[in-house]
């Protein structure tokens, strides 16, 4: 199975590579500016976090929006990768009511998808000061917490997926779990 990192300059891609190498995943970190023909044969993408302002700064994010537009298997968007994809669907970001930079507690109302076999109520880690302030049309809010109510997201008719928060930290409770169940959307999408 190939998944790759979009690299958005976020301080963490590393540690989303890391944890899809001990996976097993035949996983490659790529800048944001690479050509979408160069990633045609994946099974899967994930979009990382990132330094830039996604609202401000969305050119930053560079061919983010080809990858979303263009690709056929499933993407899981990760902090300023799922702003980006919900801002390029059509949603609204915005400045959060108060920045999270530190443990949250996440309430899941959703448990399709990554969050499956995970517990409705679990400490995650965030670091961002924008957040999605209206979901994109046919997209389902998936977890939320007392400062954010969009903590995630789902497509409705595609295998894409965001988070607010990462996953790939070890201060976030099941977030290896959350990876796997996103390798499992990813195999049954190749199925």
């Amino acid at each position: 199975m190939k998944v790759y990192v979009v690299d958005n300059g976020g301080q963490w891609t590393h540690r989303e590579w890391r944890v899809l190498r001990n996976l097993d995943v035949d996983v490659k970190i790529v800048p944001n500016t690479t050509p979408f023909d160069e990633l045609r044969d994946l099974d899967g993408l994930i979009l990382s976090g990132g330094s830039p302002s996604v609202a401000t700064d969305a050119d930053a994010m560079g061919n983010n929006g080809v990858y979303l537009d263009e690709a056929d298997y499933p993407i899981l968007g990760i902090c300023a990768g799922m702003q980006f994809m919900c801002e390029h669907f059509g949603g609204k970001l915005g400045p959060a009511d108060e920045p999270e930079y530190s443990t949250v507690d996440l309430h899941i109302d959703d448990h399709d998808g990554i969050f499956k076999g995970i517990p409705s109520d679990i400490i995650v880690w965030a670091s961002h000061n924008d957040e999605v302030k209206v979901p994109p049309s046919g997209f389902k809010v998936t977890a939320s917490s007392p400062s954010c109510k969009v903590e995630a997201v789902r497509c409705l008719d595609r295998p894409i997926f965001g988070v607010q928060f990462h996953p790939e930290v070890e201060n976030t409770q099941f977030g290896e779990e959350m990876f796997r169940n996103f390798l499992d959307v990813v195999r049954e999408h190749r199925a």
